[in-house]
């Protein structure tokens, strides 16, 4: 479970979270939705601390942080615990697809490197790219590299895996590609928080959808609440542009 309380981040003089609250329950997939510089991947980063936010609480298996003093355990419990799939894929150029995967089980989890070996293989077969466990990132493509970024957070066997618009870099044509991945691991029961455009795949998948702008937590409900029942007037805003106009309530 992860619960922020008053989530408070700012850029400068740029005030990006103002006062976010949000609660993740355990098996849950959360999805976060806005326009751009409304938060969301500020917000996904501050869990992880990737982004030290300002100031706020956040509760994490039970654990409860004081995000303005982080104490350096507390950040390597929760990286621990959680593992994040970058826009931009975030692989070692100078490394395998496999080696990538290992990465984190021997240097973060101590893992020997056999059992490292396996746990890869598994999760790069699980992801259907075990053919390829030997390419680097240049012989892939985009949404080749993505799944590798999927394979390695899965072998960590996270409480928590955090989605930062996974497709956003991708060509439209390998969009579908990686979205079926994202769909098996929502599918096992694992807790997610993804950021994303994808308006289907969000309708298809998230047990609840948060949107933000400005800086703060517009709305949230059940996928066909926002989609289709939204509030508030900003969502009506935001889904009009997005999605076709007789596809929601006014």
């Amino acid at each position: 479970m992860i619960e922020l309380t008053s989530v408070k981040k700012s850029f400068a003089k740029q005030e990006v979270l103002k006062d976010v609250s949000l609660r993740v329950n355990d098996g849950e997939v959360v999805v976060i939705l806005g326009p751009s510089g409304s938060g969301k991947t500020t917000l996904l980063r501050c869990i992880n601390f990737l982004e030290r936010a300002d100031s706020g609480l956040m509760n994490f298996g039970g654990n409860e942080i004081d995000l303005r003093k982080t104490k350096k355990k507390e950040i390597l419990y929760v990286r621990r615990h959680s593992a994040f799939v970058f826009q931009n894929y975030g692989l070692f150029a100078h490394k395998t697809a496999i080696q990538n995967v290992m990465e984190g089980l021997t240097q973060v989890q101590k893992k020997s490197k056999a059992d490292a070996t396996k746990i890869a293989e598994d999760a790069l077969s699980w992801v259907g790219l075990l053919d390829k466990k030997d390419y680097y990132p240049s012989q892939l493509s985009g949404g080749q590299q993505q799944r590798v970024g999927i394979a390695r957070a899965i072998a960590l066997k996270p409480d928590v895996i955090l989605f930062d618009e996974p497709t956003s870099a991708l060509d439209p044509e390998l969009v579908g590609e990686t979205l079926e991945v994202i769909k098996k691991v929502a599918k096992s029961g694992i807790t997610m928080v993804v950021v994303t455009h994808e308006m289907s795949f969000a309708e298809e998948v998230a047990d609840r959808v948060i949107f933000m702008d400005g800086g703060v937590v517009v709305e949230e409900g059940k996928p066909d609440e926002i989609f289709y029942r939204p509030k508030e007037e900003r969502t009506r805003q935001f889904l009009s542009r997005i999605m076709p106009a007789d596809s929601y309530v006014i």
